[in-house]
């Protein structure tokens, strides 16, 4: 996809400041320090989005460069360095559908980042490919439907349907985003945490990435053995064992699964086959919680038709909303919307997030606060942040998400639910109740 070109009118020194950032972000940075720099970029791009205009330092020069951005025939958004008091006064106000915003000292690059974020997806200049993939993923889908209806061990999955089945299974939530790095080990430990720990729920946790897993590093049990270990061990020697009895207890109580430790291993993981042991292994317990590796591959895409829910981890950030519009397109053309839930993830910074929510258009499961430390510590001494830091304000918002999505569950199944209330985005935020 094309770098998202952005006009930054800053000095030499706060350019070089954020430059390697924005880079990183997918954006391309442009300098265009003084007036004629941005005519001259203007005439010569049309693909500019947005322009950051330093307005601290010459006011007359700040003009001179806003109106550049909004002559005829233009309307390119400003995010304008000037103090928030300052704005009103300087009467910049654009035109009625520009979508100009301001900053203030002290900045970052990846605070800036965010500004544009916020800035783009406002204005609905964001850029997005989702038709392409969900084309692409939806002619795998069947590929793969065909192949798991016709496994010998699995005959009955692809046509398996949540709604069939016995209301004392367990139920099957997957936590997934098709973009790395916005929190789904996280969300999923601490949900397994939760539910185990603090409503004495039978859970099994199934790490379901292969290539870059960290649920069991991150708990402390780095040398499981793993569903690919055992399934080889039964060809060899003939010994079946079942996902229960394969998987580890943690110290916290719930039961923890590896599919694999090494990709060297996956050539026994057939999609069929694990969806078939994963779906039985619902008769064991209260949940099991799948973390799936962020592709759509043929594994994923045998392990969505299984799901009561699907959990979308998003950070409020360009790159990571664009995702989940792709996977909000993906899973309404495989008849899975209804399914999803959205937690909105370090939710106290970037695009604010009832943006987020009118962007996306998925009912929002909770909003967790950033709280990094919080989660690395926990991680290196091999707990769950529920376990070591029950009282921290981000665990908290954990709680709210779990009582969420048992409000939700036993709503559509008509059992009790556990706590009074609604979830996150019909009736607002409540406590742990």
């Amino acid at each position: 996809m094309p770098r998202t070109a952005v006009a930054i009118g800053l000095s030499g020194s706060d350019m070089s400041a954020v430059f390697d950032d924005l880079l990183a972000a997918g954006y391309e940075p442009i300098h265009a320090e003084t007036p004629d720099d941005l005519e001259r970029l203007l005439s010569l791009r049309s693909d500019i989005k947005v322009a950051v205009i330093d307005g601290e330092v010459d006011f007359d020069r700040t003009l001179e460069m806003y109106s550049a951005l909004h002559e005829i025939g233009r309307n390119v958004p400003a995010l304008l360095l000037v103090p928030a008091f300052t704005l009103g006064r300087m009467n910049l106000g654009g035109r009625k559908d520009s979508a100009d915003e301001y900053f203030s000292r002290p900045f970052t690059g990846e605070s800036l980042r965010y500004r544009l974020d916020a800035l783009l997806i406002r204005s609905g200049t964001a850029p997005v490919e989702a038709p392409v993939v969900v084309e692409e993923v939806v002619a795998a889908q069947h590929v793969v439907a065909a192949q798991v209806q016709a496994a010998v061990l699995a005959p009955d999955v692809a046509d398996y349907d949540v709604s069939d089945e016995p209301r004392q299974r367990g139920r099957l939530v997957i936590v997934f985003n098709p973009k790395g790095g916005v929190g789904k080990t996280t969300v999923s430990i601490n949900l397994g945490a939760a539910l185990t720990i603090h409503k004495k729920m039978h859970v099994l946790l199934v790490d379901c990435d292969a290539v870059t897993g960290h649920v069991a590093p991150s708990l402390g049990m780095p040398q499981l053995r793993t569903l690919a270990e055992a399934w080889l061990w039964d060809e060899q020697e003939g010994i079946h064992e079942t996902v229960a009895q394969i998987a580890t207890q943690h110290q916290s109580g719930m039961d923890i699964l590896v599919l694999a430790g090494t990709p060297f291993h996956t050539e026994i993981l057939v999609p069929g086959r694990v969806a078939r042991a994963i779906a039985e292994a619902r008769n064991s317990y209260d949940f099991v919680i799948l973390d799936l590796h962020p592709d759509f591959g043929p594994l994923n895409l045998a392990l969505f038709a299984l799901a009561d829910r699907i959990i979308v981890p998003v950070t409020p950030d360009v790159p990571c909303i664009r995702a989940a519009m792709q996977f909000r397109e993906v899973a309404t053309a495989l008849d899975l919307r209804h399914r999803l839930l959205m937690v909105i993830n370090r939710a106290n910074s970037g695009v604010p997030t009832s943006q987020v929510e009118k962007t996306l258009d998925i009912p929002t499961l909770a909003r967790i606060r950033s709280a990094g430390p919080v989660f690395f510590e926990s991680s290196d001494s091999g707990k769950s942040a529920v376990e070591r830091y029950p009282n921290d304000k981000a665990i908290g918002d954990m709680f709210e998400l779990t009582d969420n999505l048992l409000d939700i569950l036993n709503a559509g199944d008509g059992r009790p639910t556990q706590s009074k209330g609604g979830f996150l985005g019909l009736f607002g935020r409540r406590g742990r109740g």
